[in-house]
Order: structure tokens, then C-alpha cells, then sequence
């Protein structure tokens, strides 16, 4: 075959063309079975708050999460201690909030990473087309937001964008249905004001601009709560146990 196509350039070019549309229509197919499963499936946004780190009720949400996800659950990591490092150097060398929200965001991606070693079975993703590829592989993803929040002009380069507003951000942008803030207590009550949550610094101040208006549910669990959704990560099971912002 090799000598054949050596002895004729032209069906060799013509060959090769034929493979490039084959590969063109494999990534296409790729593509509407990744849009297909995003449509048949409801995507979670969860932001995991860095106050967990160190408790064992981290280690078993991870677990659950990567055991019952089918691709359509997306953990967006808090700041937790490397916000806090970026805090302290912000008092002592005085940059600006601009400055400052950017090395926070590059302490979601930190706190993203460690997230995705405490489990084998996450991934992480960076961009929309990580985040579709790893959807289509049914795999649970650890987003590392600093690529695509730091492309977004539009995102108020300030303390009052944290890692609450910014999951809210992402849940707009990958259309999910439910956004679950998973965080050290909450209120309690099944529903919860979105405004004595703001003013209490349950979520940050931004957080009501970036879901009012919007499609998807917005919920609060607190880390003991992991213990109701041995069975599955279900919406069932979050409203009979989340608070629902409104």
C-alpha cells in the first residue's frame, strides 16, 4: 500500500483528505454527544468552600461526587487558606483589589488542585472545551477558573467577587440547573434570604447580581449534610435537605 501511494502522489493527497473529513465528522459526532448529555442531563454547579479543608466531611463529598456524577457535575474550588495568604499580602504590600482578585482566583485554581489529588476519579478543566470534553467522558471535573475568569472584563475586579459570585458565574455560563454552594454551617430552614445571607457574609456581596433573574436553582449545604446523599447526589434528596436561596 505504501509503495502504491509513493508511486501516486495524487491518491496518496486524495487519501489523506478522505481521513482528515473522517477525523472533521468524528469531533463533530464528539461534539452533539456532548451537547445531547448536557440537554438529557442536569448539570450541578457546586462550589466547595475552602473552610472545609481539613474536616473529614471534605474527603467524603469528593467521594460522592466522583461515585455519582455522570459528567454533569462541575465542584468549583473556594479560596479558602491561599485566598487568605493573598489577604495578608494584600495589608502588607498594599496592591491594589484589581491585583488582588487576580492572585485569588489563581487561589481557586491551587485549592482546584489540591481538590482533584485527594481523588483520582476528578478531573480538572480549565476552558468550556475541557469542561465539554470531560462531560461527553462521564467524569466529574474540578474547574480551575483563572483561564476563563480572568478573559472576562466584565467581572468586577474587586474582594466583593469571590469564589461564591464566581460558581454563579460559571452556572450561567455552562446553563446549569442547580448551583449548590457547599459551605462549613448554614442558616437553618428550607428557605433562606438571599439578602440576610449577604449581610450576615454567608456569600459575598456581588453573589445577588450574579443570580438574580436567572434560570438555574440556587442552594446552600452545609458539610455535614454529605451523610444524605449516601444513596445518590440527587435533586430529591437536595430539597428535602439545601436551603433555597431566594
Amino acid at each position: 500500500m505504501i509503495s502504491v501511494l509513493k508511486a501516486n502522489p495524487i491518491l496518496g493527497k486524495v487519501i489523506r483528505k478522505i481521513m482528515d473529513c473522517f477525523a472533521l465528522l468524528n469531533s463533530a459526532q464528539q461534539w452533539l454527544d456532548t451537547t445531547n448529555n448536557k440537554k438529557g442531563r442536569a448539570v450541578w454547579v457546586v462550589k466547595v468552600g475552602g473552610s472545609l479543608l481539613g474536616s473529614p466531611e471534605l474527603e467524603r463529598w469528593l467521594g460522592l461526587f466522583a461515585k455519582f456524577s455522570d459528567g454533569n457535575i462541575i465542584i468549583v474550588p473556594g479560596g479558602g487558606v491561599f485566598a487568605d495568604a493573598v489577604r495578608d499580602a494584600q495589608k502588607v504590600s498594599k496592591i491594589s483589589d484589581a491585583c488582588a482578585h487576580k492572585l485569588a482566583v489563581l487561589a481557586m485554581d491551587q485549592f482546584g488542585l489540591l481538590l482533584a489529588n485527594m481523588n483520582p476519579e476528578l478531573v480538572v478543566a480549565k476552558t468550556e472545551m475541557e469542561i465539554d470534553e470531560r462531560t461527553w467522558q462521564h467524569r466529574c471535573i474540578v474547574w480551575l477558573p483563572s483561564q476563563m475568569v480572568l478573559a472576562d472584563d466584565s467581572i468586577p475586579k474587586s474582594w466583593d467577587v469571590t469564589s461564591d459570585s464566581i460558581a454563579a458565574w460559571l452556572a450561567e455560563k455552562v446553563d446549569a440547573q442547580q448551583l449548590v454552594l457547599v459551605k462549613s454551617d448554614k442558616p437553618d430552614g428550607g428557605q433562606l434570604s438571599l439578602r440576610m445571607m449577604t449581610e450576615n457574609g454567608v456569600v459575598d456581596e456581588a453573589f445577588s447580581d450574579f443570580v438574580l433573574n436567572k434560570t438555574f436553582g440556587r442552594w446552600v449545604l452545609k458539610k455535614t449534610d454529605c451523610e444524605y446523599f449516601l444513596e445518590g447526589v440527587n435533586y430529591e434528596t437536595l430539597g428535602k435537605v439545601a436551603g433555597a436561596l431566594h
